[in-house]
């Protein structure tokens, strides 16, 4: 065969063939739908295993019979039936939604403004990295320890009531600092407020200058510029702010339990007490009341605010 007839049987030869460049090494790509798999797989499992099981059992349980001497493979109504027709239970939901709300407020209020001052007040990088770093140094040590830490400051004799009767503000210490509903909202906003500067710096930082700037040109105030332009372009660190805040305070009992002194209590030390006491199946039903209760807080700020549309922006 001529060398002719060679070259114009070739490339029909080695059609559909990926020719190998010299001294390139041949590899096989990974069809992308297997790749997508590979990436979302790990974290898939680790989802199952702490938190889709650990649920799912808790829902089987919660249906379980029990008595003194165990728990019984059974399909009741009991358990949810016991749990809201006793008014012990409102009362402990309306006192946790109550605290949320509360330290929802604050946390919003304190957390929106240091947010503001840190990122169109300050202008060094440096010093507002030292301030933020300032706010987050509580977090640097146990939640435990600084729960504890308002005991001996907020107590009869502790130093805020040793500093306002040496103010002559009051004659006589103030019973109500320590040991009540104040001490559980003043702590709650001590160990959470950063949870809400954190998201909100984050949405404030990518606010253009030049657009309220632009809405002062155009005849807006200071407040109007606030409330048309600052807070609709924050809103997604308000709302990832406030989920945090709510999930944390409506699934937290050691600080209600040590700062109200017992006078107050939430869900979950409610929970705690079932289970002390074995009673599993009371306890799981009113782990899944709290899982579905707390789902629905997140969905209602979630359609306010699509966060995942706001966030691919």
């Amino acid at each position: 065969m001529t060398s002719a007839g060679l070259s114009s049987i070739l490339p029909f030869a080695l059609r559909g063939r990926p020719v190998a460049e010299p001294g390139k090494r041949r590899t096989t790509r990974l069809p992308p739908w297997l790749v997508s798999w590979f990436q979302v797989g790990p974290l898939a499992l680790i989802l199952v295993v702490v938190f889709a099981l650990p649920t799912a059992l808790f829902l089987i349980v919660s249906f379980y019979d029990y008595d003194r001497m165990g728990i019984y493979p059974a399909f009741l109504l009991d358990n949810y039936r016991e749990l809201f027709t006793t008014p012990a239970t409102w009362r402990v939901y309306a006192s946790s939604l109550k605290f949320a709300v509360i330290v929802w407020a604050i946390t919003l209020f304190l957390g929106f403004n240091i947010s503001y001052f840190l990122i169109f007040h300050v202008r060094s990088a440096v010093i507002r990295t030292v301030l933020f770093l300032l706010c987050a140094i509580p977090f640097w040590t146990s939640g435990i320890i600084r729960t504890i830490a308002w005991i001996p400051f907020l107590g009869r004799n502790g130093a805020f009531n040793q500093m306002l009767m040496g103010l002559g503000i009051t004659s006589h210490p103030l019973t109500f600092l320590l040991f009540s509903d104040f001490a559980v909202i003043v702590t709650y906003v001590h160990l959470f407020t950063l949870l809400m500067i954190g998201p909100i710096a984050n949405s404030l930082s990518k606010i253009d200058p030049a657009l309220m700037e632009a809405a002062v040109d155009a005849g807006a105030s200071r407040w109007r510029t606030m409330v048309d332009v600052v807070i609709p372009l924050s809103k997604t660190g308000i709302t990832l702010g406030s989920i945090l805040v709510f999930t944390q305070v409506m699934g937290d009992y050691f600080v209600v339990r040590q700062m109200s002194g017992g006078q107050s209590a939430s869900i979950v030390s409610m929970l705690s007490t079932q289970i002390q006491a074995m009673q599993y199946p009371p306890a799981s039903a009113n782990a899944m009341v709290l899982v579905i209760f707390v789902a629905v807080l997140v969905a209602v700020m979630m359609k306010v605010v699509d966060v995942r549309k706001e966030l691919v922006k």
